[in-house]
């Protein structure tokens, strides 16, 4: 492979680039799932493919191949060096440019106890066929869904820095659901936990046939509880469903490009400026926010960025302050920062890399000892809400509207019935700055998401979030039609 990458780098350093890589990216997955009793899919995949990416005067060229040999690397590097001057041919307010990053060259391997390619699939359609089993034992529960996807990527990444990094990363991603039908009503509840970086020792720690039954009776419970009640009243929200609210609302506007107005599509714009880091209150003086791609089992962990920037931990949020932003080596330098901050990846070989959300975690609460009862305590009347449910969120990345997967009433100061279609709205802003109590650090959770999208065409991107349970004051509930 290093021959390989020889000859892309070294026909684009003739051609005059100011910056060249090539990654190369052998991919495995597997996925079993089923359905009710039955099994709907076992599928094995296998890939490998390449990409070179050139900067040429400024502009981009990038093409991609399964050709591995020398001959299709030279052919593949010829034609990106031939886009990028045809691209150079359009005129730009700022041609593109890439900030500077040291050399590096390593090989990393990341968690895998037990290899998921190697454990049969048999046993894992056991344990789906087994899991659903249970939940359909319970009366009222009509369907069941479940599937265990396992995906391992080893990149080999070459740059005209001198950087040659070969990486290696295992991704474990559970799922089980169920739905209840009661009383003419359709409710859903499963596992919530989210995906990891590890091998089959993920799956046997969530244990899924542990918990199957309890979360197809919640199923049904939801069915016979109430509507969501409607007005201004206090949450108390759980670690799940935290994760794709700080996704939405912090993750996504704190990315770079979309700042800069590059990422347009898909709600892609954001309220942020980036005159705003170190000034703009961004949440209460409780809400602290940190950027961790160094995280252990963290989606986002992946040694190096695809720029080839080792990736570390640092602050995004402090103190509510807004302090940092997500960049890469391209958008670093349009505002004046000298490095990248680590964010830049693709999906796949065949697609060009993009600022990407990072693993991104809320800091629990500094006091240990407070739980999520004594949150619960302190409300008078509100809502418990528990995982991940359905999100609207402006262009702008301002406005929000999110659900969740299991709701409890809140009245003075203690849980007292199931209720469901809870949905709750405010503005970024206000949102977090509503936050008046974090449950302490034993109570932190991460959640793994598999499927953020972005770009055009489109790319499915993984990371982790995590938090611990928290307390928001004077939050509209209700009024959305689920």
């Amino acid at each position: 492979m290093r021959a390989l990458t020889g000859v892309a780098l070294d026909l684009a350093t003739s051609a005059g680039a100011s910056y060249a890589d090539m990654r190369i990216i052998e991919e495995r997955q597997n996925r079993v799932a089923v359905q009710r009793r039955s099994l709907k899919l076992v599928d094995d995949a296998e890939s490998t493919g390449y990409s070179v990416r050139v900067l040429v005067d400024g502009a981009w060229g990038f093409a991609s191949s399964t050709d591995l040999t020398t001959d299709g690397v030279a052919e593949t590097a010829r034609l990106a060096i031939a886009t990028a001057r045809a691209s150079a041919r359009v005129p730009k307010d700022e041609p593109a440019r890439m900030a500077p990053e040291d050399a590096s060259v390593d090989t990393c391997i990341g968690p895998c106890d037990e290899d998921p390619f190697l454990v049969p699939n048999r046993e894992k359609a056991d344990l789906l066929l087994e899991a659903c089993d249970r939940m359909l034992n319970v009366p009222g529960v009509v369907m069941t869904w479940g599937s265990l996807q396992f995906i391992r990527w080893r990149r080999v990444i070459a740059n005209t820095d001198g950087s040659y990094l070969d990486l290696t990363n295992t991704f474990s991603n559970p799922s089980l659901s169920s739905t209840a039908v009661v009383y003419g009503e359709s409710q859903g509840r499963g596992y919530q936990g989210g995906a990891k970086q590890a091998g089959y020792e993920f799956i046997r720690e969530v244990d899924l046939l542990g918990h199957a039954e309890r979360w197809a009776q919640e199923a049904v419970l939801k069915c016979k509880a109430e509507d969501s009640p409607r007005g201004v009243m206090d949450l108390v929200l759980d670690p799940m469903n935290l994760a794709l609210t700080m996704h939405e609302s912090v993750g996504h506007p704190t990315e770079l490009d979309r700042i800069l107005g590059w990422e347009a599509n898909m709600a892609g714009r954001s309220f942020v400026q980036p005159g705003n880091v170190g000034n703009l209150r961004y949440g209460s003086d409780l809400v602290n926010f940190t950027v961790d791609n160094t995280l252990d089992g963290g989606l986002g962990s992946w040694f190096y960025d695809d720029d080839g920037v080792k990736m570390r931990k640092y602050p995004l949020i402090k103190d509510g302050i807004l302090v940092n932003l997500g960049t890469t080596r391209e958008t670093a330098p349009l505002v004046g920062w000298p490095n990248s901050m680590g964010c830049c990846r693709a999906s796949g070989y065949a697609q060009f890399p993009i600022n990407r959300i990072p693993n991104l975690y809320m800091e629990p609460g500094t006091d240990d000892n407070v739980t999520p009862d004594d949150l619960i305590a302190d409300v008078e009347k509100g809502v418990y809400v528990e995982g991940l449910g359905s999100f609207s969120i402006d262009q702008m990345r301002n406005n929000f509207q999110f659900g969740g997967d299991m709701f409890w009433l809140i009245e003075n100061g203690r849980k007292t019935r199931p209720l469901k279609k809870v949905t709750y709205h405010a503005q970024t802003r206000d949102f977090w700055q509503s936050c008046d109590g974090i449950a302490g650090k034993s109570h932190w959770c991460p959640h793994g998401i598999m499927n953020c999208g972005k770009g055009e065409p489109m790319q499915i991107m993984r990371m982790t979030h995590g938090a611990s349970f928290c307390r928001f004051r004077n939050i509209q509930v209700g009024g959305a039609k689920l």
